[in-house]
């Protein structure tokens, strides 16, 4: 069954994409739980190895961050090729060449949503450094130039605007299954 979920022709990890705040980890952590399957959120892999993604931004620059982040996108997708996992990437995650080609090879999930729905954690969660100054503008001039993207990576475009996690987890699991088993249609 899990198995299924993940998708038939041999487990492709299930990726989630989407902007800042989304709700990609407490989401992934959702689903991950439902399908009994380890949960990676690359963010905190590289926060693991490196310190904090602040620190990084304001010793190193944006453009080690992204490679440091690059490199943890990788490892995990590797990995979950081999042990099954629900993976979580960062906002910016996306715009790596080598991170969007990895994409090609797994079930990508685009939590959608719009500036309202953010908001809120925005205002609470001030330590995020692609958000200095004004938030809700920086968030919303990032997420404009991103989103392309992410529609074009998505086999799997979900609203996340409304609903508890528990909810939108149980949906995810849902289309997630649907996804599999038209895919599987497809290739026979």
């Amino acid at each position: 069954m899990i198995r299924s979920v993940l998708d038939a022709s041999a487990g492709r990890p299930v990726v989630l994409v989407g902007p800042m705040a989304v709700g990609k980890s407490a989401i992934g952590q959702q689903l991950a739980q439902q399908l009994g399957l380890p949960f990676v959120d690359t963010d905190a892999v590289v926060v693991a190895a490196h310190g904090s993604i602040a620190d990084i931004f304001a010793g190193r620059g944006e453009h080690a961050f992204r490679e440091i982040e690059a490199r943890a996108v990788a490892k995990s997708i590797e990995s979950a090729k081999e042990q099954p996992a629900i993976i979580s990437l960062g906002g910016g995650a996306v715009l790596d060449s080598g991170t969007q080609q990895l994409l090609g090879e797994c079930t990508v999930v685009y939590l959608e949503c719009d500036a309202e729905t953010v908001a809120d954690r925005i205002a609470r969660n001030t330590g995020r450094p692609l958000l200095q100054g004004d938030a809700m503008t920086r968030w919303e001039a990032l997420f404009a130039t991103r989103r392309p993207v992410y529609e074009r990576l998505a086999d799997i475009v979900m609203d996340v605007r409304t609903g508890t996690v528990v909810d939108i987890g149980l949906q995810l699991e849902e289309r997630l299954r649907q996804h599999a088993a038209l895919k599987e249609e497809v290739e026979k």
